[in-house]
């Protein structure tokens, strides 16, 4: 039997326009609402991402991110 979906938590979020474009997107292409996508991805998030490549994404992000904000 499937799990109900329950929305327990809700937090404020700040996204680039970039990763929120990215997300609509996804989103719309699975059929579900940006809090169900961001659910998804989080509830399988090793199944959705290769270990190695979100090592050196996370590494060049991070690199970047002080200019990001500027």
């Amino acid at each position: 039997m499937p799990k109900r979906f329950r929305a327990t938590r809700r937090f404020p979020v700040a996204m680039t326009e970039d990763g929120y474009r990215r997300l609509k997107r996804f989103a719309q292409e699975a059929g579900l609402d940006e809090g169900e996508a961001l659910s998804f991805l989080f509830e399988h998030f090793d199944s959705v991402t290769h270990r190695d490549n979100l090592t050196a994404r996370l590494r060049l992000f991070q690199a970047e991110l002080d200019a990001r904000k500027r």
